[in-house]
C-alpha cells in the first residue's frame, strides 16, 4: 500500500533550469548541450540526467544584485514570466545553479579583463558562505542576462511528494569554460548532441524526466547555438505544462499522463 499522505499539502517550490548550448566541437553541423547526472541519493530526480538547475532561493531575490545584472531588470523579467514581481530571481537562480552544479559562471569582469574562476568560490556559493551578490561585488562582475532566454514552463504533477514550478532557459555557453559536475548533487556530466541523448533515453541508457526530454527534442531543430538562443528570444509566453500521475488501485504512481494523452482529462 502507498504511504498515506495528502497531496494537497505538498508545497510548490519555484525553480529554474538552464540549457547551456554550444556549437558541436567535432566539426560537424549541430549543437551540444551540457547535461548532468543527479546522484542516486537525491531526494528528487535521483539518477536522472538533467540540465543545471534547482530551486529559487531567498538570496536570489536580493535587490542589491540587480545593479550587477545587464540586459534585464526585475520589471521586464516579471512581465516575461507573467508574475507581478520577483521575476529576475529566476534568471539569477539559473546563473547561480549553473555555477554551483556545472562550474560555469555566466558573467564577465566589468573592466573587460579575464575572468578567473576559483573552484573554492563555486563551493562557497553552493554552501551559502558566499552569495552571488558578494561574489559580484568582490570581483566587480556583470551578469549579462540578455542572452539567457525563457523558453518553457513545467509544474510537477499533483501526487508527487516534491513539487516544483520550473522555468526553463537557454543560453550559449561562454568560451573557455568546459563545465564539470560537482561530485555532490551531480556525479557525471558531458556535452552531448540532443538527438544522441534522446537515442540513449530510448535505448534505456539514460533516465530523464519528461520536461528534459521535451526540451531536448526542441533543441534538435537547431544547427547552431546562436540559432537556439535566437529561437528562444522569439518565444513569448510559453505554455505551462502540468502532467498528471497515473496510479494503481492502491494509489501507487505507475506512470505520467501528458496533455493530449487519451486519459489526461479523466485523471
Amino acid at each position: 500500500m502507498a504511504d498515506e499522505f495528502d497531496p494537497s499539502t505538498v508545497p510548490i517550490r519555484n525553480a529554474a533550469t538552464v540549457m547551456l548550448v554550444r556549437d558541436a566541437v567535432d566539426g560537424d553541423a549541430g549543437i551540444e548541450v551540457f547535461m548532468l547526472r543527479r546522484t542516486t541519493s537525491a531526494s528528487f530526480g535521483a539518477g536522472m540526467y538533467v540540465f543545471p538547475g534547482g530551486k529559487v532561493d531567498d538570496a536570489d531575490h536580493a535587490g542589491e544584485l540587480e545593479p550587477f545584472c545587464r540586459g534585464l531588470d526585475d520589471a521586464a523579467a516579471s512581465r516575461q514570466l507573467g508574475i507581478d514581481s520577483g521575476g529576475l530571481a529566476y534568471w539569477v537562480a539559473s546563473i547561480r545553479e549553473c555555477f554551483e552544479e556545472a562550474g560555469i559562471l555566466l558573467a564577465e569582469r566589468r573592466d573587460g579583463s579575464a575572468l578567473a574562476i576559483a573552484d573554492a568560490d563555486r563551493h562557497a556559493v553552493h554552501d551559502g558562505t558566499l552569495s552571488m551578490v558578494e561574489l559580484c561585488r568582490r570581483d566587480d562582475l556583470v551578469i549579462d542576462l540578455s542572452t539567457t532566454q525563457y523558453v518553457d514552463h513545467w509544474i510537477t504533477p499533483v501526487g508527487e511528494r516534491r513539487r516544483f514550478d520550473t522555468r526553463f532557459f537557454v543560453t550559449e555557453a561562454p568560451d573557455g569554460q568546459e563545465g564539470l559536475h560537482d561530485d555532490k548533487e551531480t556525479v557525471d556530466s558531458s556535452w552531448v548532441r540532443p538527438q544522441t541523448a534522446l537515442d540513449q533515453l530510448d535505448a534505456g541508457e539514460l533516465m530523464m524526466m519528461p520536461p528534459t526530454a521535451k526540451n531536448l527534442r526542441w533543441l534538435t531543430g537547431f544547427a547552431t547555438a546562436d540559432d537556439a538562443v535566437a529561437a528562444g528570444m522569439a518565444i513569448v509566453d510559453p505554455a505551462t505544462t502540468l502532467p498528471k500521475v497515473r496510479t494503481d488501485v492502491d494509489g501507487n504512481i505507475i506512470g505520467v499522463s501528458m496533455p493530449g494523452d487519451s486519459d489526461y482529462d479523466a485523471l
